[in-house]
């Protein structure tokens, strides 16, 4: 069996794809990389060669998370044939193990038991565009240092037994909850306020093209137009989330463990997911990370 693979899904999201490759690619090899082409894009096959990319259609069409999610899960399951753990999400999310464990990913997933499902404490980067007027390179830490708890991207997505994920990967029929203290995923989504409009732009094009409410569609909120706000009041709010001393993790990992339990008659199991207002500056360790 071979240690970890990774595995997600992607339409014209460039940006946060090269960061992608460039994690996953660099960790594990390209050869233990999925990368789902929806649209058979040729810029998003240029870029993943060297990984096993899976092209399908890219017709505009209702229920697409829920199909979206239903197709990601027999993956997962199939790959779990032939590698111990397999880490699946979107193209903007990347699972990290803190440089204070003192190994990398790869190395730390060969000594992690397999049958469970781990769950990375949710880290949004954000783009503090008063104080980081660098741009966004080859590295995503360093240029971005700052980051908000986000208790909605803590997924269960580094999986090595047989489960069921929910709809945007935010839950599984897996009823224990493993949050190991290295281990976080950060998401991506605000970390450049250009790479940031240009995505939603796309985002926003695509749910115009498929009509419908949001209901009907089964894609997120944050898809459509409506719901979008205006660009840079978003990242200028960043400013103002209240600045916590230290980087202490503990506290937030206790509270998912003391609100875990069955969501409802679903199967499912989940913690609350309270909204929160605070950022962290991470430590110089994790610069160049990502």
């Amino acid at each position: 069996m071979q240690t970890a693979a990774a595995l997600t899904m992607v339409r014209d999201d460039a940006f946060f794809l090269k960061a992608w490759l460039h994690h996953y690619g660099g960790l594990f090899g390209r050869e233990n990389c999925y990368v789902v082409n929806h649209g058979r894009g040729e810029e998003v096959a240029r870029l993943a060669e060297g990984c096993n990319v899976i092209g399908i259609p890219g017709d505009h069409h209702k229920n697409f998370d829920m199909k979206r999610w239903r197709m990601l899960n027999n993956f997962v399951m199939g790959l779990r044939c032939y590698y111990t753990h397999v880490v699946v999400g979107d193209v903007d999310e990347l699972v990290v193990l803190d440089p204070e464990a003192g190994t990398d990913l790869k190395t730390w997933l060969e000594g992690q038991p397999n049958d469970r499902v781990l769950t990375p404490l949710g880290l949004e980067v954000i783009h503090r565009i008063d104080i980081e007027p660098e741009p966004v390179a080859e590295r995503v830490l360093g240029p971005r240092m700052h980051v908000r708890h986000a208790p909605h991207y803590s997924k269960p997505c580094v999986v090595s037994a047989g489960t069921k994920i929910a709809r945007g990967g935010h839950f599984t029929q897996y009823d224990k909850l493993h949050t190991p203290e290295h281990l976080y995923l950060l998401h991506l989504k605000y970390c450049d306020f250009t790479a940031y409009a240009e995505a939603m732009n796309r985002r926003n094009a695509v749910t115009e093209a498929i009509g419908g409410t949001i209901k009907e569609t089964a894609i997120g909120r944050h898809w459509f137009a409506e719901a979008r706000g205006e660009d840079r009041a978003v990242f200028e709010g960043f400013a103002r989330l209240a600045m916590q001393e230290g980087f202490a993790m503990g506290p937030l990992r206790k509270r998912m463990h003391r609100t875990w339990k069955a969501r409802g008659t679903t199967g499912y199991w989940a913690f609350e997911r309270p909204e929160t207002d605070t950022q962290y500056r991470l430590p110089e360790r994790f610069s160049g990370l990502v």
